[in-house]
């Protein structure tokens, strides 16, 4: 998130984000004919002292991270990606990060280095090498029995070798991080909605979101059905925190001096509409990664893979492939 103006106005436009996030919380199938978007399995593996959730769909042989933003997780930030995504040309894997969504416990907390270990966590969950039965299948018995071979999933080992990242908020500042430490492990990666500092004005605007109290309900009652308000509240309160924390490191980075060593190809979008990501930081990205490419979409704002989700899937999955 990002350096934006105004007071109430902010606040108004912030929830408004929020809340159409929230409510791509269910995936919804359309049945047979969209067989694939319903092929979603569930899971938990323990990674890094964490149990860590991820759901997955797809057996394309281009393997794909989903990185959520800010008190997100899979099911609330990528509804569109895991229903619609190409299936047969995409394996698609959405997790949540230790403490927000249902990687839980551990408490969500905000040390100095969370991204770093975001980053190292996602990575870890990648390879890892084990055999699981998935928690949840959202597919029915009968299209298990008509296509067999998409659900062998089950008994197949888990040990990506190479992956894509897209990453949305504070996922895509994790995905940053994750392709500069992790260079021979990244195929190719999209981030939007994502800086690589923080900047004055961006600290009042968090300030701003510090109390839940005062969204609007329909912002906050997803989240508190997630959470529960208590956790819900105190997490928001300590996200502030962590993310105001780096305006005291120079020039307020977060990861500027690791933009150089992204050696992906990498596709920056924007929304010229976003009112938390003004147009400098996508440009700093573009200026400094040097693999980049970068893609404005005129009508987008902070969400918009999910407001224009079938525009977004379109061009995100032109460059990967």
């Amino acid at each position: 998130m990002a350096r934006v103006g105004g007071g109430g106005e902010l606040l108004r436009r912030l929830l408004s984000q929020l809340y159409h996030s929230a409510r791509w919380a269910a995936p919804r199938p359309r049945g047979p004919a969209a067989f694939y978007s319903t092929a979603i399995t569930s899971a938990k593996v323990e990674v890094n002292g964490a149990h860590l959730h991820y759901q997955q769909t797809g057996n394309g042989n281009h393997v794909v991270l989903l990185l959520p933003g800010m008190l997100g997780c899979g099911q609330t930030d990528f509804g569109p990606q895991l229903k619609s995504m190409n299936k047969q040309l995409f394996t698609v894997v959405a997790w949540d990060p230790r403490g927000y969504g249902k990687s839980i416990p551990p408490n969500r907390d905000f040390p100095p280095d969370f991204f770093e270990r975001d980053a190292k966590d996602a990575v870890d969950l990648m390879q890892v090498n084990l055999f699981y039965l998935p928690s949840q299948v959202v597919a029915s018995r009968a299209e298990e029995q008509l296509f067999p071979s998409c659900f062998s999933v089950r008994n197949k080992a888990l040990k990506f070798k190479k992956f894509s990242l897209l990453g949305w908020s504070d996922g895509g500042i994790t995905a940053l991080i994750a392709a500069a430490r992790y260079p021979k492990l990244i195929h190719k990666m999209v981030v939007w909605g994502a800086n690589s500092s923080v900047t004055e004005e961006d600290v009042k605007l968090y300030n701003g979101i510090r109390d839940v109290v005062k969204w609007s309900e329909k912002a906050r009652k997803p989240m508190e059905e997630m959470y529960g308000r208590e956790y819900f509240s105190k997490t928001c309160e300590a996200w502030v925190d962590g993310i105001s924390q780096f305006i005291h490191k120079p020039n307020g980075s977060i990861c500027q001096s690791l933009l150089p060593h992204i050696k992906c190809p990498t596709l920056i979008i924007h929304g010229e509409k976003d009112p938390l990501v003004p147009r400098f930081h996508p440009e700093y990205l573009h200026e400094h990664i040097i693999s980049s490419q970068l893609h404005f979409m005129p009508e987008g704002k902070h969400n918009l893979h999910l407001r224009f989700a079938e525009e977004f899937n379109r061009v995100v999955e032109k460059f990967l492939l």
